[in-house]
């Protein structure tokens, strides 16, 4: 309860931040800002497939497997990480070029971000994976008001590039969020040695967690840069603010997802029924999904005016589509990351395969901001059909 309070008030927070953003910067330059809060979020899925993998496997271990375990983890973040840094480095030119930015310079500053988020993700694993909800909290705290804070100064302080001045702020929180600190005396040229069954078992659950945290980056992420591309910045900044106002189910349906895992993995370990705290979870995020689409179907001008102002109100009619579409998705993941935690991969591949359809269709059907949002609504809703299906199948049970 007290981590899902904490959430709360960091996703309320971060909200925050990207509206008063959309407010200060304009549809415009806000276009910009949109496309660096989509790499951090993009590079958030990334680093998660080391916090899940912490937080699955970490109570299982004792202390000395456990330092062993971290620790070899902590070497593998270090070299993906770094390596994602650099080609972001070497590309962004051709990133600039690609999204229609202001300036390379926010993908440099954004680089040297990357490794810093990956041991963020460990050390947040390690807490998760031990229930330590308290330090946990403290973590994504930290993170979110040193960025709210240190961004809106600089904004006000400075009349200069805002893009630079967003990538500064995304830099200076991950350099925040690192504590407090798990230390498990670390050194990147020691192999750690697991033995030969649970390293099998770790490698294949972070294969398919990283197959699957590839589609949370293409379904939620590749319809912001793909507008960005295809049009112009004006309409691209309506698109961002259209998605950061229907995006709040899936955030508020993260956070029972971040307790859902742990609570399923010990109840297996138990050998106690895991349906019905499977099911406690959905009908959550079902009723506050359920909810937010209604609110945006009946209010959908005075939602958009109180939270971004004038300036936006002509993507109004689109708002209760894009809910809908990101409501049915957030449902989607629950029964994906309850599979997860009971080892079975089949909805991560689905998630895959609807991923890779929905940036095709994109490319294909982008004639229009409605009808972007159009496709991804039909896409979504067959991928939780099919998601409940595989769960009927699984269970043999009846509603």
């Amino acid at each position: 309860q007290f981590f899902m309070l904490s959430v709360m008030v960091v996703n309320g927070g971060n909200y925050l931040y990207n509206l008063l953003l959309g407010r200060i910067l304009g549809p415009e330059q806000f276009s910009d800002a949109a496309v660096l809060i989509t790499f951090l979020l993009v590079l958030s899925f990334m680093a998660m497939t080391f916090q899940l993998t912490v937080a699955r496997f970490i109570s299982e271990f004792a202390e000395r497997t456990e330092n062993r375990f971290l620790n070899a983890m902590k070497r593998w973040a270090v070299v993906i990480s770094v390596g994602v840094a650099v080609l972001i480095a070497i590309f962004a030119g051709q990133l600039q070029a690609l999204f229609h930015t202001s300036s390379p310079a926010m993908f440099y500053i954004f680089a040297l971000g990357v490794p810093l988020y990956f041991l963020l993700s460990i050390n947040r694993g390690y807490f998760q994976g031990h229930k330590n909800f308290v330090k946990l909290s403290v973590t994504y705290q930290g993170e979110m008001l040193t960025r709210l804070v240190i961004t809106l100064f600089l904004l006000l302080l400075f009349q200069g590039n805002s893009s630079i001045i967003v990538s500064v702020g995304i830099l200076v929180s991950l350099l925040v969020g690192m504590f407090p600190l798990k230390n498990s005396n670390f050194s990147l040229l020691a192999k750690q040695n697991m033995p030969r069954d649970i390293s099998k078992k770790v490698s294949r659950f972070i294969w398919i967690t990283a197959f699957y945290e590839c589609t949370q980056i293409i379904i939620n992420n590749s319809d912001i840069l793909l507008v960005k591309h295809y049009f112009v910045p004006h309409e691209a900044g309506l698109y961002a603010s259209l998605a950061l106002i229907g995006r709040v189910v899936y955030f508020v349906a993260w956070m029972f997802v971040m307790v859902l895992l742990p609570t399923v993995v010990q109840l297996r370990k138990e050998g106690q029924n895991t349906t019905r705290v499977f099911f406690k979870y959905l009908s959550y995020v079902a009723v506050l999904a359920s909810a937010i689409v209604a609110a945006t179907a009946f209010q959908p001008e005075l939602i958009v005016r109180l939270m971004f102002g004038e300036a936006y109100v002509h993507i109004a009619p689109l708002l209760w589509k894009y809910a809908l579409a990101t409501s049915v998705f957030a449902l989607s993941n629950v029964f994906v990351y309850y599979f997860l935690s009971m080892d079975k991969y089949l909805p991560v591949v689905l998630s895959g395969v609807f991923g890779l359809a929905q940036v095709a269709s994109i490319m294909v059907f982008h004639a229009s901001l409605q009808q972007v949002v159009e496709v991804q609504m039909v896409i979504m809703s067959a991928l939780l059909l099919l998601q409940v299906a595989f769960f009927f199948y699984h269970t043999k049970s009846r509603v």
